[in-house]
């Protein structure tokens, strides 16, 4: 037997060394490693380099999704329905203190800003004299003087009117309801003696049945008329300072207000001032262009205690919308119940013609821009006015939407011109390629 060739076994040799070296590169044999991919088991290489001790993991394991931050899984819209409704409840918790709080000292409130509709009211006056050489003091004591006496001596004359015609009066609505009865006997609405009678019956029984509910509120009119004399001495004090001292203590005012928003505080009052005035100014004119013309029609048609009814006109005048449909109804019935249903109807028609002349052409034309609320906003804010406060609410219900939308307005125009102000332009850009605002430095 032939021995193998010599070139052979050689080849073999060299083939087992090249396999040892190749086996000592490539680590021990785990039966695993031959199945992980090229990238993972380069990653497990690099922890094992850090000194990290997890294992790559092998192929047929599943790839398992990180589980997202729980801030990022919830949807965008929710996020901001969130951040909203949040700060809307840290806005209504501080509207529901200040609205405790004011209730709390309502009495000082009422006074504060009847004094503000006074100062208003007076204030051209005072700059009047002023220019007219008399001091400021002076000027101030004068116009605060008169102001009171007239307003005084108008109540003085309302009180002394009907205490005059109390029984005239009483008498002819007597004879108005007689007349009233017999009218609704022959008239086409088929009503019948026994449901007059009725009706007659049910109101004495209200009546009867109220007696010591009347008798109480009568012993609480002490009461009220001691909070009448408190409020109205705090009205005139206040009105007083603030027609002397006005602009010092909007200054101080400002001192409270934190000094980055103190700019655009400062140029809002002015205007809001200016709208307040606006406001007084054109419902003074109206409420007595009503009051005059109202008072007129009614005279002439015999109606007794038109001065004193044209004077609750005035003053009903000052709670938009209600004021004039309460004053005027109050005409109507005192001329139905004392001249007759003609009267009556007549005076109806002289009041409707008045407070359609007033809605269309007096107020655009006397108020004009300066205090520019939409209808639906007045009869919101009355009505909320109203039930919040009574009369004294739906009195300051317009003038505050009127002064509030007017600071919002300037307030975003302000902001506005500001960033526009901090904001780089681009090159070659001028002032005229930016959209104008209202400066917030002009009058």
């Amino acid at each position: 037997m032939s021995r193998v060739p010599g070139w052979i076994g050689r080849l073999g040799s060299g083939l087992s060394q090249v396999g040892e070296r190749m086996g000592a590169k490539e680590g021990p044999d785990d039966g695993f490693d031959d199945d992980i991919e090229p990238s993972r088991r380069s990653a497990a290489d690099d922890a094992a380099a850090e000194g990290e001790v997890v294992p790559a993991p092998p192929a047929y394991a599943p790839d398992i999704a990180a589980r997202p931050d729980p801030v990022a899984a919830v949807p965008w819209g929710m996020r901001v329905a969130a951040e909203a409704g949040w700060r809307l409840l840290v806005l209504a918790g501080t509207l529901w203190v200040l609205m405790k709080v004011i209730s709390a000292v309502q009495l000082v409130v009422f006074a504060f800003v009847a004094a503000l509709l006074i100062t208003a009211m007076l204030q051209p006056t005072v700059v009047r004299l002023k220019r007219l050489g008399l001091p400021r003091g002076l000027a101030t004591v004068v116009t605060a003087v008169l102001g009171f006496v007239i307003m005084g001596l108008v109540g003085w004359f309302v009180v002394w009117q009907v205490m005059e015609n109390a029984d005239t009066l009483s008498s002819q609505v007597q004879n108005g309801i007689d007349d009233l009865r017999n009218w609704l006997l022959t008239s086409p609405f088929h009503v019948t003696e026994d449901q007059i009678n009725d009706i007659a019956k049910s109101l004495r029984e209200a009546v009867g049945a109220n007696t010591e509910e009347l008798t109480s509120a009568g012993l609480e009119g002490v009461t009220v008329i001691v909070e009448a004399m408190t409020g109205i001495l705090l009205t005139m004090f206040s009105t007083l300072f603030l027609l002397y001292d006005g602009k010092r203590i909007w200054q101080w005012v400002l001192k409270l207000v934190p000094a980055p928003a103190r700019p655009g505080i400062a140029g809002a009052g002015p205007r809001a001032w200016r709208t307040l005035t606006a406001y007084v100014r054109g419902t003074v004119i109206v409420a007595l262009i009503d009051a005059i013309f109202i008072g007129l029609g009614i005279y002439f048609l015999g109606v007794p205690m038109a001065v004193p009814l044209a004077v609750f006109i005035f003053l009903f005048a000052f709670i938009p919308l209600v004021g004039a449909v309460i004053s005027g109804a109050l005409a109507v019935v005192v001329a139905l119940v004392t001249q007759g249903v003609f009267t009556g109807v007549m005076a109806l028609v002289v009041v409707l013609a008045v407070q359609q002349i007033e809605g269309h052409i007096l107020q655009p034309f006397i108020l004009g821009r300066a205090v520019r609320v939409h209808p639906l906003a007045v009869v919101l804010s009355v009505a909320a006015g109203g039930l919040v406060a009574g009369i004294g609410g739906a009195v300051v219900a317009v003038p505050l939407v009127a002064v509030t939308n007017t600071v919002v307005g300037y307030l975003r125009a302000y902001s506005r011109e500001a960033a526009l102000k901090q904001s780089p332009q681009p090159r070659g850009a001028t002032a005229l390629d930016v959209a104008p605002v209202d400066s917030p430095s002009a009058d």
